[in-house]
This record gives C-alpha cells, structure tokens and sequence, in this order.
C-alpha cells in the first residue's frame, strides 16, 4: 500500500522537491565505526543548505558544531532568552543493508509524479528541508518574529546525538534559552494501524523512552567437545538470555498511556469505547490488552530484545568465551539502573558477567501534553482534516531528549500520512516520500511559525 492523504492535500512543485532530492545525494551515512563517516559528504549537504535558501542564510545567524548547525532567527524585539520554539531535525541517515533490494538506488534522490526516494527522505531531511522551506517563505514574506526561533540540525542522531545535539543543547542551556515549544521527529499520522479506530491518527509524541543495551558474557577453560563438563560457556550463557527473555519487566499502564487511549475513545465503536471509559478502573485489562500486539506493547511495559549472540570458534572446541546482547527501551517510571539490577535479579548466575554497553538514555521523566500541545494538534488537523488526535512516547532515543529541560512543550511529530507498509521504510528499504506529504509537511512548519511567531 502506499501512503493516504487527505482528499485536500496539496503538492510540491519540481522545484521543491528537487531541493530535498538534492539533499538525499548526499550520503551523510551515521556508522558506530567513526573512521567510516564521510565529512566531505556533510560539507556537500551544507554547501547544498546554504545555495537553496538563500533568505535563510542572509538573515539568520548560525554556530557549527561539528556538521551541526545551530540557527537563530532573531525576534524584532526581546531578548533572545525567550525563545518562541527550537525546531529540531537531523541530517544524518543509517547506513542502507541490501542495495539491490531498493526500487532506486537509496542515494541517486529519484524523484517522480509522486515521490521523492531515498534514504532520508523520511528520517530526517524532509524535516531539515521542511523546516528551510517554511522559514525561507515566511522571511519572502516579510515576516519578522516576535520571539526569537532556534533551529537546530544534527549531524550525528543516528548514533546517538553527542557530538551535535548534544553540544548544541549544552549551548542554549548556557545561554539561558527557554522555549515555548520544542519540536522534533519522532510521531507521524498513520492509517490501518490503530486497531478499532477507521480515520488516521496523529500521535504526538510528548516523550520518549530511554534506551539501554546489556551485555552478557561468560568464560570458560575450553577445551575438546568430547570431554564437556555439565555446561560449556554457550549453553549457560543461552540459559541466562532465555532467563533474561522470559521472565519481561511487568506491564504497567502509565498516566500518558491513560491519556492516549481517552484521546482516541470517542473514534472507537462500542463496545470498546465503553471500555476504555473504565481504563481509570480497570487499568491493569487495558494494559494486557495492548500486551498482546507488539505494535502496542511497548507503550505498557520496558521492553526486552535479545539481538547478537556469539561464542566458540570450531564446532568441536569447547569455546573458552560466549557473549550476547539484550536491548531494553525503558518505559517512564523505569530506569537504565532498574533495566541491570532486573537483569541479575531473574539470571541469578554469578558466572555471567552482566554490565552496561555503549551509551544509555533514560526515559523521560514526567511525559505529559505541555501548554502549546493544542496549537500543534489545531494545526496537524488544519493540514490533515479528519485525523484523531492523540498523544505518545517515542520508543527509540531522539536528539530532542538532550533538550527536555529548554521547553515548556515538548512535541515530536511530523504530519505526514503512513500504512504499516510505510511504517517499514524508515530506516529499511525504499525510503520515500509522497509528494503530498511533503508539501503537508512544509505547510505545517509555515503555520506553526504563523502561529508562534508571525
């Protein structure tokens, strides 16, 4: 299936989107291994920033950090402390696993009478472009803001935002900024997805997740397969995963999960509408009930994903070491502390070494619709007539996480219009982009800055 759009949806012209086509050329591919990052590729992304929107650069100021950019549209009036939003988006895309696979080539920004293709084209330079396009309008017309706008694109999200997000937060946080709203990627409109509601929903996203990944490892003496002891090191090291798996973190359905649900209720045909009136009451039915679909359990508990598992080197050696990995995304009210003191609790082996690997995020400490939510839910409805409404947590680690504290309103969504199909292009094969969808996309920026600061 391909993406929907509401029957009033509009389009980009050529000219538009050859502008994100050009941006997707570029391969500003994130890997974990650093050496393997092309800086020539960013220079090209920005050089391209830079000649497509000539306003922009005129009359904003902007930092480097890194590949980042941080601009800053400044206010006609006021200090540039109250800040009336900071729109976030990166420029930095996953690498691409099976060339062949891809209708187009994931770099070659194929653009026809529908979309425009390419790795990046949902996640995230159709917010970079997006977010160009409206301010490079918005300053054709004439319009100087009342309140100060930062704009801030990473370069490094996709492994974990340290270096650009990271720096460029740390900057408005010594800088004293405080913003009304703060928008990032993160929720979308979706159709044939929410069970037992027919119109699309808009999720707004109003936290996330945190994120943590543990890695078990055993060592053992070795030796030949003939003469094993009780347990070589893969099969203990087998039995503290399959612990680790089947004994999940309890569901639990949190005050923003409430909320979601009493949001999308008046969409829902009886009786389920009936039944979620008494979520206030019967709170631990609803949770086993989105329990039993992976699309919806991880709004109600800590996840568990067991994802790499190696050890040995022959299949007649006994082998000397075995390790694996075990990725949690960490509901609100959890902790990356809690995620490896459950972990050791239910393996109760102290031959398996269980620690911490690579960079942690914790979850969002308190995620809840902030005083500008309905602006930003009045206008994806303005742009997308029709859709629900609602409010979630991002599952994955997003940038906007490094600026949770600069933002009385924190929204990660963007209002372009998926099937599960679509859901599946992000970060897999044939990324794209509809047309349609794009110039929504562009249009909600131009209203949303209309609103906040024309």
């Amino acid at each position: 299936m391909t993406s929907t759009a509401p029957t009033d949806a509009r389009t980009v012209d050529d000219a538009t989107a050859e502008r994100l086509a050009a941006a997707l050329r570029c391969r500003t591919v994130s890997y974990e291994d650093r050496d393997r990052i092309d800086p020539a590729e960013f220079d090209r992304l920005t050089a391209h920033l830079e000649q497509a929107f000539p306003l922009v650069h005129t009359h904003l100021t902007w930092e480097a950090f890194g590949h980042s950019r941080l601009y800053r549209w400044a206010a006609a009036d006021g200090p540039d402390e109250t800040a009336a939003a900071i729109l976030l988006a990166h420029m930095d895309v996953v690498p691409v696993d099976d060339l062949e696979a891809w209708t187009h080539p994931p770099f070659d920004g194929v653009v026809d009478a529908e979309f425009v293709w390419g790795r990046g084209a949902i996640d995230d330079k159709s917010r970079v472009l997006a977010i160009l396009e409206a301010v490079e309008r918005a300053l054709s017309a004439g319009v100087r803001p009342r309140e100060t706008v930062y704009l801030a694109f990473g370069h490094d999200e996709e492994i974990f935002g340290a270096e650009g997000a990271g720096r460029m937060a740390q900057r408005l946080r010594d800088a004293g900024v405080r913003a009304r709203l703060l928008v990032d990627e993160g929720g979308v409109i979706t159709t044939g997805v929410a069970d037992g509601i027919d119109v699309p929903v808009a999720t707004i996203m109003v936290g996330e997740k945190g994120f943590a990944t543990v890695r078990l490892s055993v060592t053992d003496v070795g030796g030949h397969s003939s003469m094993p002891g009780r347990q070589t090191a893969v099969g203990r090291l087998a039995r503290a995963v399959a612990r680790i798996q089947d004994h999940p973190f309890p569901l639990r359905l949190t005050p923003v999960a409430v909320d979601m649900l009493m949001r999308v209720r008046e969409f829902m045909s009886e009786p389920r509408r009936t039944l979620l009136g008494l979520v206030h009451v019967a709170g631990a039915i609803a949770a086993r009930v989105l329990a039993a679909r992976p699309q919806t359990e991880a709004l109600v508990r800590t996840t568990t994903a067991p994802t790499m598992i190696s050890g040995g080197v022959k299949p007649n050696v006994l082998p000397q070491r075995a390790e694996a990995f075990v990725n949690f995304r960490i509901l609100p009210g959890d902790s990356v502390a809690d995620v490896l003191a459950h972990c050791r609790k239910v393996v109760r082996d102290k031959g398996v070494s269980i620690e911490l690997d690579g960079t942690t995020s914790e979850p969002s400490a308190d995620p809840s619709a902030g005083p500008d939510f309905d602006l930003v839910a009045a206008v994806a409805r303005e742009v997308a007539p029709g859709i629900a409404v609602t409010v979630g947590v991002v599952p994955g680690a997003t940038d906007s996480r490094y600026y949770d504290d600069l933002a009385a309103t924190r929204c990660n969504f963007a209002p372009i219009i998926l099937t599960a199909t679509d859901l599946e292009r992000i970060h897999g094969t044939d990324e794209r982009i509809s047309r349609a969808d794009y110039a929504r996309l562009i249009r909600f920026n131009r209203l949303l800055l209309d609103r906040l600061v024309g």
